[in-house]
């Protein structure tokens, strides 16, 4: 097992609205795939990475999250309160900069499973990870190796895995985002306090030749909506009940 980051900043504080009429009575990081809640699934994940602490943020139905999560003994968990209001993505990263420290962490999204393939998608990325040259290394997927990659958005990668983000539907971007990454805390240092997304972050980067990407080889899935949560528990039982 590569050695990579040992706290983990869990992006779990979105309202879901996608995810309705699910959400409408619980947050979206607690929505069951297969009788295991997507946070747990991400946590689990983290945990086999050699992740002793988790950050996790928390908005909406903030209070089940923080009673779910204080029922694991497996890492240690810290709450980010964004019961004030959404940060975003770069933004959440940002608030809770004190209980991150300043060593890499791995960035996880709590919508993102998949089935892995011959290498585990974050020994994958922890292998891939050099500090010398890269400030965030995203986990990608191919496209047409998932679920919910549908649209433009996407990554182009030249052969030293530098990236180039762009949202044009011509030419196709081979690659998504899976809503995992390491990323060194201090490359949001300049930003304003607030709520931020952080694809602007990756296009400063990507200009400094300092937005890197390494793909899995597993079925990633992106548990979006409902449809996609049903789709998601159809490919992780056929994981569980494969001979």
């Amino acid at each position: 097992m590569s050695i990579g980051p040992k706290t983990a900043m869990v992006l779990a504080a979105g309202i879901g609205s996608r995810m309705r009429p699910l959400t409408d009575t619980m947050p979206k990081a607690l929505v069951p795939v297969a009788g295991i809640a997507l946070i747990d699934r991400v946590l689990y994940r983290l945990a086999d990475a050699g992740v002793e602490r988790a950050v996790v943020n928390v908005h909406h139905f903030a209070d089940q999250i923080e009673a779910h999560l204080a029922q694991r003994d497996d890492m240690e968990i810290l709450i980010s309160d964004e019961r004030a209001g959404l940060l975003d993505s770069g933004g959440g990263i940002k608030h809770a900069a004190d209980k991150l420290g300043r060593d890499p962490i791995f960035v996880a999204n709590i919508d993102s499973l998949w089935v892995e393939g011959e290498t585990p998608a974050l020994e994958a990325l922890k292998s891939a990870w050099d500090p010398a040259a890269m400030d965030i290394l995203l986990l990608l997927v191919k496209r047409g190796q998932g679920i919910g990659f549908e649209g433009p958005q996407g990554f182009f990668r030249d052969e030293a895995g530098r990236l180039t983000h762009s949202t044009a539907a011509t030419p196709p971007t081979p690659f998504a985002n899976v809503g995992f990454a390491i990323l060194k805390p201090d490359v949001l240092d300049g930003e304003p306090e607030g709520a931020f997304s952080i694809i602007p972050t990756w296009h400063r980067l990507q200009a400094a030749g300092r937005l890197y990407g390494t793909p899995m080889d597993g079925f990633w899935m992106h548990v979006g909506d409902p449809a996609a949560r049903d789709a998601a528990e159809f490919e992780v039982l056929g994981e569980i009940l494969a001979p």
